[in-house]
Protein backbone atom coordinates (compact mmCIF):
# COMPACT_ATOMS: atom_id res chain seq x y z
CA UNK A 1 0.00 0.00 0.00
CA UNK A 2 1.19 3.60 -0.77
CA UNK A 3 2.61 5.89 2.10
CA UNK A 4 0.94 8.92 2.98
CA UNK A 5 1.84 11.60 1.24
CA UNK A 6 -0.53 14.01 3.30
CA UNK A 7 -2.13 13.54 6.78
CA UNK A 8 -4.93 15.81 8.23
CA UNK A 9 -6.76 14.78 10.76
CA UNK A 10 -9.98 16.50 12.30
CA UNK A 11 -8.54 20.26 11.25
CA UNK A 12 -11.06 23.05 11.59
CA UNK A 13 -10.67 26.42 10.67
CA UNK A 14 -12.92 29.53 11.33
CA UNK A 15 -13.29 33.59 9.95
CA UNK A 16 -15.26 35.00 12.63
CA UNK A 17 -18.40 33.89 12.70
CA UNK A 18 -18.01 31.57 9.52
CA UNK A 19 -16.90 28.24 9.67
CA UNK A 20 -14.94 27.16 6.34
CA UNK A 21 -13.59 23.62 7.35
CA UNK A 22 -15.41 21.83 10.11
CA UNK A 23 -13.49 18.76 10.85
CA UNK A 24 -11.67 17.02 7.63
CA UNK A 25 -10.23 13.69 7.97
CA UNK A 26 -7.85 13.01 4.69
CA UNK A 27 -4.78 10.72 3.68
CA UNK A 28 -3.56 11.90 0.24
CA UNK A 29 -1.61 8.75 -1.11
CA UNK A 30 2.24 9.41 -2.27
CA UNK A 31 2.56 9.70 -5.86
CA UNK A 32 -1.53 10.28 -6.48
CA UNK A 33 -3.33 12.74 -8.58
CA UNK A 34 -5.76 13.84 -5.67
CA UNK A 35 -8.75 16.56 -6.56
CA UNK A 36 -10.82 18.71 -4.02
CA UNK A 37 -13.66 19.03 -5.38
CA UNK A 38 -16.79 21.55 -4.27
CA UNK A 39 -18.69 24.51 -4.84
CA UNK A 40 -17.84 28.13 -4.02
CA UNK A 41 -17.42 28.35 -0.28
CA UNK A 42 -17.29 24.65 0.53
CA UNK A 43 -13.60 24.42 2.41
CA UNK A 44 -11.72 23.32 -0.54
CA UNK A 45 -9.28 26.11 -1.03
CA UNK A 46 -8.99 27.17 2.59
CA UNK A 47 -7.74 22.84 3.40
CA UNK A 48 -5.25 23.84 0.51
CA UNK A 49 -4.04 27.01 2.02
CA UNK A 50 -3.78 25.04 5.58
CA UNK A 51 -1.50 22.66 3.81
CA UNK A 52 0.69 24.83 2.32
CA UNK A 53 1.05 26.91 5.73
CA UNK A 54 -0.92 30.18 4.23
CA UNK A 55 -3.34 29.63 7.19
CA UNK A 56 -3.28 28.01 10.82
CA UNK A 57 -6.01 26.05 11.97
CA UNK A 58 -8.10 26.54 14.73
CA UNK A 59 -7.49 22.69 15.34
CA UNK A 60 -5.87 19.43 13.76
CA UNK A 61 -3.52 18.10 12.96
CA UNK A 62 -1.61 18.21 9.13
CA UNK A 63 1.39 15.94 8.10
CA UNK A 64 3.61 15.53 5.16
CA UNK A 65 5.27 12.04 4.65
CA UNK A 66 4.78 11.22 8.45
CA UNK A 67 6.27 14.84 9.53
CA UNK A 68 3.58 16.82 11.60
CA UNK A 69 4.19 20.34 10.10
CA UNK A 70 0.85 22.14 11.82
CA UNK A 71 2.84 24.98 13.27
CA UNK A 72 5.56 25.03 11.04
CA UNK A 73 6.06 28.60 7.81
CA UNK A 74 5.45 27.43 4.32
CA UNK A 75 8.72 27.67 3.23
CA UNK A 76 9.60 25.00 5.86
CA UNK A 77 7.58 22.33 3.94
CA UNK A 78 7.82 20.41 1.00
CA UNK A 79 5.63 21.95 -1.29
CA UNK A 80 4.94 24.04 -3.66
CA UNK A 81 1.66 26.02 -4.70
CA UNK A 82 0.34 27.19 -7.82
CA UNK A 83 -1.50 29.24 -8.39
CA UNK A 84 -4.61 30.64 -11.48
CA UNK A 85 -2.79 34.14 -11.95
CA UNK A 86 0.66 32.18 -12.13
CA UNK A 87 2.42 35.12 -10.36
CA UNK A 88 5.32 35.11 -12.73
CA UNK A 89 7.56 37.60 -12.82
CA UNK A 90 7.32 39.97 -15.61
CA UNK A 91 10.83 41.44 -16.28
CA UNK A 92 12.02 38.26 -15.94
CA UNK A 93 13.32 36.10 -18.58
CA UNK A 94 10.75 32.41 -18.44
CA UNK A 95 14.18 30.64 -17.61
CA UNK A 96 15.06 33.34 -14.91
CA UNK A 97 11.35 33.03 -13.52
CA UNK A 98 11.69 29.23 -13.58
CA UNK A 99 15.10 29.37 -11.58
CA UNK A 100 13.88 32.06 -8.70
CA UNK A 101 13.39 29.01 -6.74
CA UNK A 102 16.63 28.06 -6.74
CA UNK A 103 18.48 31.41 -6.76
CA UNK A 104 16.23 32.01 -3.16
CA UNK A 105 18.30 28.90 -2.57
CA UNK A 106 21.66 29.98 -3.64
CA UNK A 107 21.67 27.19 -5.68
CA UNK A 108 24.98 27.78 -7.56
CA UNK A 109 24.46 29.55 -11.14
CA UNK A 110 25.63 26.98 -13.69
CA UNK A 111 23.18 23.88 -11.43
CA UNK A 112 20.19 26.46 -11.94
CA UNK A 113 20.45 26.36 -15.39
CA UNK A 114 20.70 23.20 -15.86
CA UNK A 115 17.48 22.62 -13.64
CA UNK A 116 15.84 25.24 -15.27
CA UNK A 117 15.96 24.10 -18.42
CA UNK A 118 15.13 20.34 -17.61
CA UNK A 119 12.14 21.75 -16.11
CA UNK A 120 11.21 23.60 -19.17
CA UNK A 121 11.61 20.39 -21.46
CA UNK A 122 9.15 18.87 -18.95
CA UNK A 123 6.62 20.84 -19.70
CA UNK A 124 7.04 21.01 -23.09
CA UNK A 125 8.84 24.23 -23.21
CA UNK A 126 12.25 23.71 -24.68
CA UNK A 127 13.82 26.61 -26.54
CA UNK A 128 11.53 29.44 -25.00
CA UNK A 129 13.97 29.93 -22.09
CA UNK A 130 14.78 33.99 -23.43
CA UNK A 131 11.15 35.37 -24.09
CA UNK A 132 9.27 37.28 -21.31
CA UNK A 133 6.15 36.19 -19.80
CA UNK A 134 4.38 38.73 -21.88
CA UNK A 135 5.20 36.92 -25.35
CA UNK A 136 3.49 33.67 -24.39
CA UNK A 137 0.31 32.70 -24.50
CA UNK A 138 -1.88 31.89 -21.41
CA UNK A 139 -1.36 27.41 -21.55
CA UNK A 140 2.45 28.22 -21.98
CA UNK A 141 2.76 30.80 -18.82
CA UNK A 142 0.54 28.17 -17.12
CA UNK A 143 3.63 25.32 -17.99
CA UNK A 144 6.00 28.23 -17.00
CA UNK A 145 4.06 28.24 -13.44
CA UNK A 146 3.88 24.65 -13.48
CA UNK A 147 7.86 24.52 -14.68
CA UNK A 148 8.95 26.77 -11.53
CA UNK A 149 6.82 24.49 -9.37
CA UNK A 150 8.58 21.61 -10.23
CA UNK A 151 12.27 22.85 -10.44
CA UNK A 152 13.03 22.28 -7.33
CA UNK A 153 11.28 18.85 -7.14
CA UNK A 154 8.81 19.49 -4.01
CA UNK A 155 7.35 16.21 -2.43
CA UNK A 156 3.62 18.00 -3.29
CA UNK A 157 2.37 19.87 -5.59
CA UNK A 158 -0.63 22.07 -4.79
CA UNK A 159 -2.38 23.44 -7.60
CA UNK A 160 -5.43 26.27 -6.78
CA UNK A 161 -7.56 26.19 -9.79
CA UNK A 162 -4.97 26.86 -12.10
CA UNK A 163 -6.39 26.01 -15.35
CA UNK A 164 -9.42 28.88 -14.22
CA UNK A 165 -8.35 31.61 -16.47
CA UNK A 166 -8.24 29.28 -20.09
CA UNK A 167 -10.50 29.43 -22.38
CA UNK A 168 -12.46 25.54 -22.52
CA UNK A 169 -10.30 23.92 -25.61
CA UNK A 170 -7.61 25.28 -23.79
CA UNK A 171 -8.28 24.38 -20.94
CA UNK A 172 -9.32 20.65 -22.02
CA UNK A 173 -5.53 19.86 -23.66
CA UNK A 174 -4.30 20.94 -20.39
CA UNK A 175 -6.24 18.85 -18.49
CA UNK A 176 -4.55 15.76 -20.05
CA UNK A 177 -1.02 17.37 -20.57
CA UNK A 178 -1.38 18.31 -16.50
CA UNK A 179 -2.11 14.61 -15.70
CA UNK A 180 0.52 12.81 -18.07
CA UNK A 181 3.03 15.62 -16.37
CA UNK A 182 1.83 14.56 -13.17
CA UNK A 183 2.32 10.78 -14.06
CA UNK A 184 5.82 11.37 -15.62
CA UNK A 185 7.39 13.47 -12.40
CA UNK A 186 5.76 11.10 -10.07
CA UNK A 187 5.48 14.31 -7.68
CA UNK A 188 2.13 13.82 -5.39
CA UNK A 189 -1.04 16.48 -6.92
CA UNK A 190 -3.49 17.86 -5.13
CA UNK A 191 -6.14 19.91 -7.34
CA UNK A 192 -8.56 22.71 -6.28
CA UNK A 193 -11.37 22.52 -8.80
CA UNK A 194 -15.15 23.50 -8.89
CA UNK A 195 -15.23 21.88 -12.37
CA UNK A 196 -16.64 18.35 -11.63
CA UNK A 197 -15.66 17.03 -15.41
CA UNK A 198 -11.88 18.55 -14.79
CA UNK A 199 -11.89 16.46 -11.73
CA UNK A 200 -13.46 13.26 -13.41
CA UNK A 201 -10.57 13.41 -16.39
CA UNK A 202 -7.41 13.79 -14.04
CA UNK A 203 -8.05 12.84 -10.68
CA UNK A 204 -7.11 8.92 -9.22
CA UNK A 205 -8.92 10.03 -6.46
CA UNK A 206 -11.54 13.00 -5.42
CA UNK A 207 -12.91 14.22 -2.50
CA UNK A 208 -16.23 16.35 -3.05
CA UNK A 209 -16.38 18.98 -0.32
CA UNK A 210 -19.75 20.54 0.77
CA UNK A 211 -20.13 23.18 3.49
CA UNK A 212 -16.94 22.92 5.40
CA UNK A 213 -16.97 18.96 5.34
CA UNK A 214 -15.67 16.22 3.07
CA UNK A 215 -19.26 14.33 1.49
CA UNK A 216 -17.64 11.41 0.17
CA UNK A 217 -13.67 10.08 -1.36
CA UNK A 218 -13.16 7.60 -3.81
CA UNK A 219 -12.13 7.12 -7.10
CA UNK A 220 -13.75 9.24 -10.24
CA UNK A 221 -15.98 6.22 -10.87
CA UNK A 222 -16.58 5.52 -7.30
CA UNK A 223 -17.91 9.28 -7.18
CA UNK A 224 -19.57 9.03 -10.21
CA UNK A 225 -21.41 6.17 -10.38
CA UNK A 226 -22.02 5.59 -6.51
CA UNK A 227 -22.64 8.67 -5.27
CA UNK A 228 -22.57 8.68 -1.07
CA UNK A 229 -24.98 11.25 -0.44
CA UNK A 230 -27.71 13.38 -2.33
CA UNK A 231 -25.40 16.16 -3.01
CA UNK A 232 -22.49 14.25 -4.07
CA UNK A 233 -25.38 13.14 -6.63
CA UNK A 234 -26.24 16.07 -8.14
CA UNK A 235 -23.30 18.05 -7.75
CA UNK A 236 -21.05 15.58 -10.06
CA UNK A 237 -22.51 15.25 -13.57
CA UNK A 238 -26.12 16.17 -13.98
CA UNK A 239 -28.47 15.03 -11.65
CA UNK A 240 -31.37 12.47 -11.66
CA UNK A 241 -32.64 11.81 -8.02
CA UNK A 242 -35.88 9.65 -7.82
CA UNK A 243 -37.49 10.33 -4.37
CA UNK A 244 -40.94 10.11 -2.24
CA UNK A 245 -43.63 8.22 -3.50
CA UNK A 246 -42.55 8.28 -7.24
CA UNK A 247 -39.55 6.17 -6.35
CA UNK A 248 -41.27 4.26 -4.07
CA UNK A 249 -43.88 3.31 -7.36
CA UNK A 250 -41.17 3.25 -10.52
CA UNK A 251 -38.50 1.52 -8.20
CA UNK A 252 -40.73 -1.00 -6.07
CA UNK A 253 -39.23 0.21 -3.10
CA UNK A 254 -39.09 3.64 -0.66
CA UNK A 255 -35.92 5.86 -0.69
CA UNK A 256 -33.86 8.14 -2.71
CA UNK A 257 -32.15 6.81 -5.87
CA UNK A 258 -29.96 8.59 -8.46
CA UNK A 259 -29.83 7.68 -12.05
CA UNK A 260 -27.37 8.92 -14.25
CA UNK A 261 -29.19 10.24 -17.83
CA UNK A 262 -27.08 8.49 -19.95
CA UNK A 263 -28.21 5.40 -18.87
CA UNK A 264 -31.37 5.92 -19.71
CA UNK A 265 -32.87 5.03 -23.28
CA UNK A 266 -35.98 7.31 -24.26
CA UNK A 267 -38.50 4.97 -25.97
CA UNK A 268 -41.78 5.20 -27.85
CA UNK A 269 -44.61 5.38 -25.33
CA UNK A 270 -45.84 2.10 -26.69
CA UNK A 271 -42.95 -0.03 -26.38
CA UNK A 272 -43.54 -2.63 -23.72
CA UNK A 273 -43.24 -1.73 -19.59
CA UNK A 274 -41.80 -4.79 -18.60
CA UNK A 275 -38.20 -5.99 -19.32
CA UNK A 276 -36.65 -8.63 -17.34
CA UNK A 277 -33.67 -6.77 -15.15
CA UNK A 278 -34.96 -2.97 -16.15
CA UNK A 279 -37.45 -0.31 -14.84
CA UNK A 280 -39.57 1.76 -16.92
CA UNK A 281 -41.71 4.78 -16.64
CA UNK A 282 -44.25 7.15 -18.82
CA UNK A 283 -43.92 10.32 -19.49
CA UNK A 284 -43.96 13.73 -21.64
CA UNK A 285 -41.30 15.66 -22.69
CA UNK A 286 -40.96 19.02 -21.22
CA UNK A 287 -37.84 20.05 -22.92
CA UNK A 288 -35.17 19.00 -25.45
CA UNK A 289 -31.65 20.34 -25.38
CA UNK A 290 -29.92 19.75 -28.80
CA UNK A 291 -25.89 19.94 -27.54
CA UNK A 292 -24.58 18.73 -30.90
CA UNK A 293 -22.85 15.05 -29.83
CA UNK A 294 -25.90 14.43 -27.64
CA UNK A 295 -29.68 15.60 -26.85
CA UNK A 296 -30.90 15.89 -23.60
CA UNK A 297 -34.59 15.11 -23.09
CA UNK A 298 -36.34 16.07 -19.96
CA UNK A 299 -39.17 14.26 -18.91
CA UNK A 300 -42.11 15.11 -16.66
CA UNK A 301 -43.17 11.20 -15.40
CA UNK A 302 -46.89 10.69 -14.83
CA UNK A 303 -45.65 8.60 -11.52
CA UNK A 304 -44.19 12.21 -10.29
CA UNK A 305 -40.76 14.16 -10.68
CA UNK A 306 -38.66 14.75 -13.85
CA UNK A 307 -35.53 12.82 -15.45
CA UNK A 308 -33.27 14.03 -17.44
CA UNK A 309 -32.03 11.53 -20.27
CA UNK A 310 -29.27 11.24 -23.10
CA UNK A 311 -29.55 10.12 -26.37
CA UNK A 312 -25.92 10.15 -28.56
CA UNK A 313 -26.85 12.14 -32.15
CA UNK A 314 -25.94 8.95 -34.21
CA UNK A 315 -27.85 9.93 -36.64
CA UNK A 316 -30.36 12.74 -35.94
CA UNK A 317 -30.08 16.41 -36.12
CA UNK A 318 -31.47 19.52 -34.34
CA UNK A 319 -34.70 18.95 -36.52
CA UNK A 320 -35.53 15.74 -36.02
CA UNK A 321 -35.05 15.76 -31.72
CA UNK A 322 -37.34 18.86 -31.71
CA UNK A 323 -40.22 16.92 -33.05
CA UNK A 324 -39.95 15.03 -29.69
CA UNK A 325 -41.11 17.98 -27.55
CA UNK A 326 -44.03 17.71 -25.78
CA UNK A 327 -44.67 13.71 -26.91
CA UNK A 328 -45.06 10.85 -24.97
CA UNK A 329 -42.46 8.84 -24.33
CA UNK A 330 -40.92 5.69 -22.26
CA UNK A 331 -37.74 5.95 -20.25
CA UNK A 332 -36.07 2.53 -19.58
CA UNK A 333 -33.16 1.79 -17.29
CA UNK A 334 -31.22 -1.32 -16.02
CA UNK A 335 -32.06 -2.10 -12.46
CA UNK A 336 -28.60 -1.82 -11.31
CA UNK A 337 -28.46 1.77 -12.66
CA UNK A 338 -30.66 2.84 -10.00
CA UNK A 339 -28.02 3.19 -6.82
CA UNK A 340 -29.74 3.61 -3.53
CA UNK A 341 -28.47 6.81 -2.30
CA UNK A 342 -27.85 6.98 1.57
CA UNK A 343 -29.71 10.37 3.31
CA UNK A 344 -27.35 11.79 5.25
CA UNK A 345 -29.71 14.39 7.00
Amino acid sequence: MEGSAIRLQDLRKSFGETTAVAGVDLDIRDGEFFSMLGPSGSGKTTVLRLIAGFETPDRGRIELAGQEVTGLAPFERDVHTVFQDYALFPHMSVEQNVAYPLRIRRVPKAERLVRARKALTEVRLEGFGRRRPAQLSGGQRQRVALARALVGRPRVLLLDEPLGALDLTLREQMQVELKDLQREVGITFVFVTHDQQEALTMSDRIAVFHEGRVEQVGTPAEIYERPASPFVASFVGISNLLQGESAHRIVGTPGTYSIRPEKIRVLQESAAAEEPGHASAAGRVAEVVYLGDVTRFLVDLDEGGRLTALQQNLETSSEDVAAYRGARVRLRWHHRHAVAVPDTR
